[in-house]
């Protein structure tokens, strides 16, 4: 009776694994440095992904080597949804990356794997500001070095830059 039980428990099992069959569609890539030296650490670097009429994004964070991979953000729900319309974009790293606008974005073709998608074109970047360009983030927009007069230790004072930025705004009657 137990045999038969057990039986019936794997059927049902394996009739659940033919209705819902795995639909995990992976994107593969890799991101490349153009001014980097050969051991050059490429993790943690974020690339997106984003598909037309899909409100949802993947996130995905780079290996040492540079490669991600991600689900891609399909909409199940929607029978005309498709990877077509599916773009991989570079967003950032934990350093200022420079990117041209021709190497940040790149569009999700098949793959060799039947599941399995990659980027078309490579994602690459510098990490220094290219010296044919006028980079924005490299002009520093204001200073946020503080006055410092020089007073006697012995006065046990605070540093000035403590106090002489601060102007008390003294209400006269």
């Amino acid at each position: 009776m137990a045999c038969i039980q057990v039986i019936t428990v794997f059927l049902f099992a394996l009739a659940l694994a033919k209705i819902y069959p795995s639909t995990c569609q992976v994107v593969q890539g890799k991101v490349s440095c153009v001014d980097c030296t050969h051991n050059y650490d490429l993790s943690d670097i974020k690339v997106s992904v984003r598909c037309d009429g899909v409100k949802k994004l993947a996130l995905a964070t780079t290996e040492n080597d540079g490669s991600f991979k991600v689900d891609l953000p399909l909409d199940h729900t929607k029978p005309s949804s498709s990877v077509n319309n599916c773009l991989a974009k570079l967003l950032g790293g934990p350093v200022q990356l420079y990117v041209s606008r021709e190497n940040q974005v790149s569009q999700i073709i098949k793959g060799k794997d039947q599941n399995s998608y990659t980027i078309s074109t490579s994602l690459s970047f510098r990490t220094s500001c290219p010296l044919t360009t006028k980079c924005k983030g490299g002009k520093q927009v204001g200073s946020s070095k503080t006055v410092d007069l020089p007073l006697p230790p012995e006065w046990g004072l605070a540093p000035s830059s403590y106090y002489v930025p601060f102007f008390p705004i003294i209400g006269i009657p």
